[in-house]
C-alpha cells in the first residue's frame, strides 16, 4: 500500500462530501450509556508531538467549537484492535493473562521503529493525522495476526478493516458544522505540516471505548520494546 497516495484519495473524497454538506455526525460522542467496548494494543506519540497536534486544534476549536476534540490522554494510533467494540463487552469474558503472554512473545522479536506525523486526511466524519510507518509496524501486525490465527483466544481482528496506516485521529464531528470553508481552509494549511517523528519505545494493551476516552480506558499492560 502506497500511504501518501491512500492518505491523498481519502483527503480529495472526503473534503469534497464536507463541502458538500455530505459529512456524518457522531451522537454517541457525549453519551453515557454507549455500552460498545473493545480490546486493543495503541501507540502513544509523545510530548513534542501532542504539543503541536495541539496546537493544530487550538485554531481549529476556534473555528468550529462545538465538535470533538481529542486530548492528549486519549490521542493514539492503533497498533491492533484485537477485539473490535461491540456492545457489551467486558474483560470478564476473557482471560487477559493470556492475553498478554501471545503478545509479549511476538513484541519480544521485534525491534523499535519510528513513525512520523505528517499532515493530515480526513473523512465523512472526522480529521485525522497522517502516520508514516517503517516495514516494522506492519511486520509485528502481521506476527499477531498469525498468533491470534493458531490460537482458540477471542479475537475479531480485520473484520472491519485490515488495518494497514498509522493514522490517529483528532476531530470528530459531533454537530452540523458552522464555518465548513474556514475549517477545511485551516487543514489545508496543515495538509502537509510536519507535526513531528518518535520512537516507539512501548505498546499499551488497554480495554477502552469506542474513542479511546481516558475516563473509560483500562490499561492493562505495557510492553517494552
Amino acid at each position: 500500500m502506497n500511504l501518501a497516495e491512500h492518505y491523498h484519495k481519502l483527503y480529495t473524497e472526503s473534503v469534497a462530501k464536507i463541502s458538500a454538506g455530505n459529512y456524518e455526525t457522531d451522537h454517541l460522542i457525549d453519551s453515557d450509556n454507549d455500552q460498545r467496548f473493545g480490546f486493543t494494543l495503541v501507540i502513544r506519540p509523545d510530548a513534542a508531538t501532542k504539543g503541536k497536534i495541539q496546537q493544530f486544534l487550538a485554531e481549529a476549536k476556534a473555528i468550529e467549537p462545538a465538535q470533538y476534540y481529542y486530548r492528549n490522554t486519549d490521542i493514539h494510533i492503533t497498533l491492533m484492535s484485537i477485539i473490535s467494540c461491540y456492545e457489551g463487552f467486558d474483560l470478564k469474558d476473557i482471560h487477559v493473562e493470556d492475553y498478554i503472554k501471545l503478545i509479549q512473545q511476538v513484541l519480544a522479536r521485534h525491534k523499535r521503529f519510528k513513525i512520523q506525523f505528517k499532515g493530515l486526511t480526513a473523512s465523512p466524519s472526522c480529521i485525522l493525522v497522517q502516520g508514516f510507518l517503517t516495514d516494522t509496524l506492519n511486520e509485528i501486525r502481521d506476527d499477531l495476526r498469525a498468533g491470534f490465527k493458531n490460537s482458540d483466544l477471542q479475537q475479531s481482528i480485520d473484520k472491519r478493516y485490515a488495518i494497514q496506516t498509522a493514522h490517529a485521529t483528532v476531530i470528530r464531528f459531533r454537530s452540523e458544522l458552522i464555518h465548513v470553508d474556514a475549517l477545511l481552509g485551516l487543514i489545508e494549511k496543515y495538509r502537509d505540516f510536519d507535526f513531528g517523528t518518535f520512537e516507539v519505545k512501548q505498546v499499551e494493551l488497554v480495554y477502552n471505548d469506542w474513542y479511546q476516552q481516558e475516563r473509560f480506558v483500562k490499561k492493562l499492560q505495557v510492553f517494552n520494546i
